[in-house]
């Protein structure tokens, strides 16, 4: 994912990353800070960004429970696991602000359950969607293919990672 970010976005997308950060610092972990500050800078370089409506506060609690959503975040048999409302206690908003301006970022994003994209790096691995790729018009689970396949699918941006070289390490 790109980092970059527009000039004149760099002000708001410092100020509500630095509001997720104090979150991520209290409530989550690295990872979700990382993928937080991925789907800010996403937001940041629409045109127009949506960003530039609405206070900082709100974008940083809508951004945490977009990334939460995907991720689980409130099921509590992951580690860390966090209920929406505390989310919204967190930044001072009312959980319907917090859910519409969440929804928002998951539609223009096109952030859905377990989106490979925006899945926690450490729970890739463990995310089906991030493996489907059209083979000769059947969709397969490219881990269950040859090396040279799934070399060609990550070529093509298809897949995160080469999975036979992971578990090498």
């Amino acid at each position: 994912m790109s980092e970059k970010i527009p000039k004149v976005m760099a002000e708001k997308f410092a100020a509500i990353t630095t509001l997720s950060d104090t979150f991520c610092a209290k409530h989550l972990n690295e990872e979700y800070r990382q993928v937080i500050h991925q789907v800010v800078g996403a937001m940041a370089r629409k045109r127009p960004s949506p960003l530039l409506r609405g206070k900082e506060n709100v974008w940083a609690a809508a951004a945490v429970h977009a990334v939460g959503r995907v991720n689980f975040l409130d099921d509590s048999s992951q580690s860390p696991h966090c209920k929406p409302k505390a989310i919204y206690e967190f930044f001072g908003i009312g959980e319907s602000t917090g859910q519409n301006k969440s929804k928002e970022i998951r539609d223009l994003l096109k952030m859905g359950p377990m989106s490979p994209e925006w899945t926690l790096p450490s729970s890739l691995a463990d995310n089906p969607l991030a493996w489907m790729v059209q083979v000769n018009g059947l969709i397969v689970d490219i881990r269950r293919m040859p090396t040279a396949l799934q070399q060609r699918a990550m070529e093509k941006g298809l897949i995160p990672y080469i999975p036979v070289e992971r578990s090498n390490e």
